[in-house]
């Protein structure tokens, strides 16, 4: 019985270490780029190239997914700023992070906020990012985001045993609601993980401007 608990648990480290940070969940990490536009302080977002197999054509912010060759979730946010912004490391002031989200879909996302202060004009990598824009701080500030909510459910497939679970009911069945909010700009509309991203920066942002 020793031998049969000891071998269980090497598979079982084994098994844990072989999955850290890439189990069902899509981790990734994303940073809130601080910049000064016009002489005043904005956020910049991407428009995703129509090109990109997930999720085309959205807004976001610079970052993506969590390589094993990053290290951590910060750098893998600072990396993929680089890439889709064009930027040096030293373009970039990392200031702090946003608490980790869990969505409803499956992403673990990271968000950061950072200070951009690039020595050229940003040129976005034109294989990943359509456009860039900003958003003033004191616009998002003065206006509150429309807010809706979405219903998650579940409902069985063809392949279950209903003959297992008697009066089990094949419809969907209603299991999360959520809130989703949207900001909109101009012609952008900021809505989705990248608006409660947004959402929670600005909570922060607020206690220091009323001060």
């Amino acid at each position: 019985m020793d031998d049969l608990c000891r071998e269980l648990s090497e598979a079982l480290a084994a098994n844990v270490e072989g999955k850290a940070g890439y189990n069902d969940f899509f981790s990734a990490a994303v940073l809130v780029p601080l910049i000064v536009q016009d002489g005043e302080l904005a956020i910049l977002f991407e428009v995703r190239s129509t090109q990109l197999s997930w999720q085309p054509g959205e807004i976001c912010f610079p970052g993506g997914r969590i390589e094993k060759e990053d290290g951590s979730a910060l750098a893998a946010a600072v990396r993929e700023t680089q890439e889709e912004l064009s930027l040096a490391a030293a373009e970039i002031k990392i200031l702090g992070a946003l608490g980790e989200i869990i969505s409803p879909i499956g992403v673990k996302l990271h968000p950061y906020v950072g200070y951009l202060s690039p020595l050229q004009p940003i040129e976005p990598s034109q294989e990943e990012v359509a456009e860039v824009f900003t958003i003033p701080l004191r616009f998002l500030r003065a206006h509150k985001p429309i807010v809706a909510h979405m219903e998650m459910g579940t409902r069985p497939l063809a392949d279950f045993p209903f003959s297992l679970v008697t009066g089990y009911s094949e419809e969907w069945r209603a299991r999360k609601t959520y809130q989703v909010s949207f900001y909109k700009y101009g012609k952008h509309v900021v809505w989705g993980l990248t608006a409660q991203v947004l959402q929670e920066f600005l909570e922060i942002y607020k206690t220091i401007d009323d001060k």
